[in-house]
């Protein structure tokens, strides 16, 4: 890989972050949710600099979507498999209308960090993002889920928080994706698993910090339903835990599911993103750095952003979104990437 980028430095104190990348070629992403628009597909580079989320995306739209609340059934996977109740927030867009069955909509499930909670995606003007990314046209109309890994029995202390997320991918399959996509009109058939996972190519995840972490475990244990991935600040921590992070196998992980289930046919992307000044950087580095150096991950298939100056923080979530969500749906308005 070393024709295409140079490896991403980093110094090993959180204050400051030396790292660099060099950016030899253009490359087309073959990523876009309809397979029949491919030829139209944006062209990025597979490492750089996130961009600014200018003001007026920050306003409120003359078209907002609608935010509402829904409660389902689910299991404390975590513990003993007991009934619980979890909540979720979705989103749908300006003129989405429940009676018509026959416009259908990707959608995008997002994950909150420790300690966060469902609809936290949509608070703070993140949704004001969401609303003028599509009014503007850079992605289409979209469904958004901003879902929890915690429930109300769930101990929300870090290594409680840790045992939640290895869990969620058990109730994302088996209760959260089933309830919304039978209430809401996605591209599943039907919610049975076949249904859900002929549906692949129009589902996203992505999440910061824990929900970071909580992304990456959704592609190992769920890429049979989900194509796009955007985990934000975190590391893959399939092996290992904080502090241990086990970069090399959990991408060895990765590749072997990638060459096993046929993956790079079948299609999927990762944008991965971190900013420059995080305090927890050096494992997205270090993983970026890891991927980047095998010829398996493709710049149709992984990107590596970073924020100049960016911080641990809500700032950087948003402009990893504003950057991110224009390139899984192949706007040409995102070419600055």
């Amino acid at each position: 890989m070393a024709d295409k980028t140079a490896s991403i430095q980093e110094n090993n104190t959180a204050q400051s972050d030396n790292s660099t990348e060099e950016i030899n070629d253009t490359v087309k992403i073959s990523n876009n949710m309809d397979n029949t628009k491919q030829a139209n597909a944006v062209k990025t580079v597979q490492t750089g600099m996130t961009i600014s989320v200018p003001d007026e995306y920050t306003k409120t739209s003359s078209h907002s979507g609608k935010v509402v609340q829904i409660e389902y059934d689910s299991k404390n996977y975590a513990r003993d498999s007991s009934p619980v109740t979890k909540t979720a927030y979705v989103y749908t867009p300006f003129g989405y209308d429940e009676n018509d069955t026959d416009t259908k909509y990707d959608i995008i499930y997002l994950m909150h960090g420790w300690g966060g909670h469902a609809g936290e995606y949509f608070e703070y003007g993140t949704k004001n993002i969401f609303n003028n990314l599509i009014e503007k046209g850079d992605i289409p109309p979209v469904i958004i889920v901003s879902a929890t890994f915690y429930n109300e029995n769930s101990n929300t202390d870090f290594s409680g928080s840790i045992s939640e997320f290895r869990q969620f991918h058990k109730d994302f399959e088996e209760n959260l994706m089933p309830t919304v996509e039978s209430k809401y009109h996605t591209y599943a058939k039907d919610t049975t698993p076949e249904g859900l996972k002929v549906s692949r190519d129009h589902r996203i995840f992505g999440g910061f910090s824990l929900g970071s972490v909580t992304t990456w475990l959704e592609f190992c244990y769920d890429y049979d339903y989900i194509r796009y991935f955007l985990p934000m600040s975190g590391s893959c921590w399939y092996y290992g835990t904080y502090g241990d992070f086990q970069i090399e196998n959990n991408v060895n992980f990765i590749e072997q599911l990638v060459h096993e289930n046929n993956l790079d046919e079948r299609g999927y992307f990762i944008y991965h993103a971190v900013g420059t000044e995080d305090v927890v950087k050096s494992q997205s580095i270090n993983m970026a750095n890891e991927m980047l150096s095998r010829d398996t991950f493709t710049p149709e298939h992984y990107v590596f952003y970073q924020k100049d100056g960016g911080q641990y923080d809500l700032y950087a979530v948003q402009e990893y979104l504003y950057n991110a969500l224009p390139v899984f749906f192949g706007s040409d308005k995102n070419k600055h990437l």
